[in-house]
């Protein structure tokens, strides 16, 4: 066996082609650690504590994960192709306007905060796994390819119109993928003494590789490296949004895992990972360092405005975490009067707190620019 795996031959004559067997987890031989990763290891490690000791200190860190889930589940997908923003999965009125694309990131959001609560009864297992791409895929485009369930067909990545003749990778075989799945399942849940940062990395790597499913393989992966820093309790909320470098450097993400493949050379994939986590975990930081400070500005001016303060208290509350509003939705979600909540959006605007998006008479909607701002960064 190759360090990585083999190319194996299926069916026969003309409908013969090669398909990948990768080489069960870890590495033989064994990850060669230099002094360049060794450092890597390190700074990624630092960074990381940095973004825990922050995020266990913040008030209001629920409302920060659920901004960077919201965040790291549109970066994820755009990664694939899907043509959404920010504002698009913000909008108040996102039922009535979701379109495919919005529809895909809404399912990553619900397949995330799903994950979340299953991992409290379930370890990180094939089960979960496929509970969350049932999640992921339901009622969206590839919908029809089988959501929570294993392919039992072959698939291929490739261009527009690849075939199997021409395809840039093919996955292990249905028969196989199943062996390698489970021994990546028995991988996760054991412990092999490397650095759980490069276990995670292996552990991503391997499973686009298997690419077990029929869609939706690079975000369930993506979501798998949060959940199984998570597990071995290096992160204790999903803060970190690794998408956001992977995005940046998608065509090297994509090369990096073809080396391994080729050339059996984990090395430089793990320093790619290794620097994405660093980087992911410093821009998390800053990110939160922004957002906090805004938050205390922003809570001093409403608190300047006298007998509105109280209510513009609670709707500041609201737009933390629904930063573009219409009146009517945020007065029925706070339980206030449609008039109470449209004259603190008045002061709020003449405070400079809220801007507002749109003009038509019934449906006026607002935007807290500041804190969009910042959230916008790199989507």
């Amino acid at each position: 066996m190759e360090r990585s795996g083999i190319y194996k031959t299926n069916l026969s004559g003309e409908m013969s082609y090669k398909s990948f067997l990768p080489s069960p987890l870890p590495p033989v031989p064994p990850i060669d650690l230099d002094g360049e990763t060794v450092n890597l290891l390190i700074e990624a490690h630092k960074q990381l504590a940095v973004l825990e000791s922050i995020a266990s200190r913040i008030p209001n860190v629920a409302l920060f994960v659920s901004m960077y889930i919201r965040k790291e589940a549109l970066l994820s997908s755009q990664i694939e192709g899907t043509q959404a923003t920010l504002d698009d999965i913000l909008d108040p009125l996102l039922e009535e306007n979701a379109n495919r694309d919005v529809a895909d990131v809404v399912n990553y959001i619900k397949a995330t905060e799903f994950a979340l609560e299953r991992r409290k009864e379930l370890p990180l297992c094939c089960r979960l796994i496929r509970e969350i791409h049932a999640v992921l895929m339901e009622g969206v485009r590839g919908q029809e390819k089988s959501p929570g369930e294993f392919r039992i067909s072959q698939n291929w990545i490739g261009g527009q119109g690849s075939t199997l003749k021409n395809a840039r990778y093919i996955p292990p075989a249905p028969e196989d993928m199943v062996t390698a799945m489970s021994d990546l399942e028995k991988y996760i849940n054991e412990d092999d003494g490397l650095d759980l940062l490069i276990r995670a990395g292996l552990i991503h790597y391997q499973f686009e590789t298997i690419h077990p499913f029929l869609d939706g393989n690079g975000r369930v992966g993506r979501l798998l490296i949060t959940l199984f820093l998570m597990e071995k309790g290096l992160l204790t909320t999903p803060a970190l949004y690794i998408s956001y470098f992977l995005k940046q450097n998608r065509i090297e993400y994509y090369d990096r895992m073809t080396e391994v493949r080729s050339k059996g050379n984990y090395e430089q994939w793990v320093r790619f990972f290794l620097q994405a986590i660093f980087e992911s975990a410093r821009d998390a930081v800053e990110t939160i360092d922004r957002l906090t400070a805004l938050h205390d500005k922003n809570t001093a001016v409403v608190e300047t405005l006298g007998r509105s303060a109280k209510t513009a208290g609670r709707v500041f509350t609201y737009l933390e975490s629904n930063p573009i509003i219409d009146i009517k939705k945020t007065a029925s979600f706070l339980g206030l009067s449609y008039n109470a909540v449209a004259g603190t959006v008045d002061k709020l605007v003449q405070c400079g707190i809220l801007v507002q998006t749109s003009n038509a008479a019934k449906n006026r909607t607002f935007a807290y620019d500041e804190y969009l701002q910042i959230l916008r960064k790199d989507t």
